[in-house]
């Protein structure tokens, strides 16, 4: 199971801040960097610097949102990534939720799993070199791109709910999950990702679980700091759909808190579930200085 580190607050910490952190998952051995997108820098911008900082680590997008973007747009984005990481980029993309879309940016949240199939079947051969020739309103594609270096990435699709996960596994390389538990994990995320797939004749998916994650002496403490840093985002509606369908309240519930001998073989039972990467979200414990480089440092030092 590849092991991924999530840049969390990108906004407060400056771009060389973000360069050094990026290289020094790369040296501790990471095997992904995850970059935000949120309200404050462009993700795949930020990927595009990383990639001339690092040598190695493969950089991924958590998560671009497509109602925004032009297929063609975040096209010629990624493929600029592509070729400025020498094709280490992840294009991990989603359609967000209403209360962003709608609220934020006045764009219709209009049937978000066929925004999202319209969406792919004019982002792929665009980021292949090829035409797009699409008309499924809003939506129209009818454009090709040639960016040098910059060769298809692997897509993921940001997915929880059952008609998503589908889609993602029949329409792209595999799906982001975000505070799936175990049970929802083994139950219902996998085998709709994996039967879609198989329907469609593509290959078995990549299937990334992001958790928060404190590695800490004080487990009621490291529930506590979740429940501040994760806890109001988790209130959007697919989020709390996808804890209640785990069989959990809160996203303090989904985290992984505790000692070394407590999470290792947590993970690897995510492992032996078929999980291919663990999204890595580090959580500081206020009461306990260095958490957080215990918590990196133990990802580290571990295969699962």
């Amino acid at each position: 199971m590849r092991r991924g580190l999530y840049l969390y607050g990108a906004g407060g910490k400056g771009i060389d801040r973000i360069l050094a952190d990026a290289a020094e998952a790369e040296a501790l051995g990471f095997d992904t960097f995850w970059v935000s997108q949120t309200f404050d820098y462009d993700a795949l911008t930020l990927i595009g610097l990383i990639g001339r900082e690092t040598r190695r680590i493969e950089l991924g997008s958590w998560v671009v949102p497509t109602f925004p973007r032009h297929p063609g747009a975040l096209a010629q984005a990624a493929l600029t990534a592509q070729a400025a990481t020498g094709g280490r980029l992840v294009l991990a993309l989603g359609t967000s939720h209403r209360a962003v879309i709608e609220k934020r940016l006045g764009i219709e949240f209009a049937s978000p799993v066929e925004h999202m199939r319209a969406y792919l079947k004019a982002l792929d051969p665009l980021l292949a070199g090829r035409n797009a020739a699409l008309d499924a309103p809003p939506i129209h594609a009818h454009l090709r791109l040639d960016v040098p270096g910059g060769r298809p990435p692997p897509v993921l699709v940001a997915a929880l709910q059952p008609r998503m996960l589908a889609l993602a596994g029949a329409a792209s390389d595999g799906a982001a999950l975000w505070l799936g538990s175990h049970a929802f994990l083994r139950d219902q995320a996998l085998p709709r990702l994996r039967a879609a797939a198989e329907e469609a004749g593509r290959s078995a998916p990549r299937i990334v679980c992001g958790l928060p994650i404190a590695v800490t002496d004080d487990a009621p403490a490291g529930r506590r700091a979740v429940a501040r840093v994760v806890g109001p985002s988790a209130r959007l509606p697919s989020y709390r759909a996808v804890l209640e369908a785990g069989g959990l309240e809160r996203a303090e519930d989904a985290a992984l808190v505790g000692t070394e001998a407590i999470l290792e073989p947590r993970l690897r039972a995510l492992a032996e579930l078929g999980v291919t990467d663990f999204h890595a979200v580090v959580v500081p414990v206020p009461c306990e200085g260095g958490s957080a480089e215990r918590t990196r440092r133990f990802l580290a030092d571990r295969s699962f």
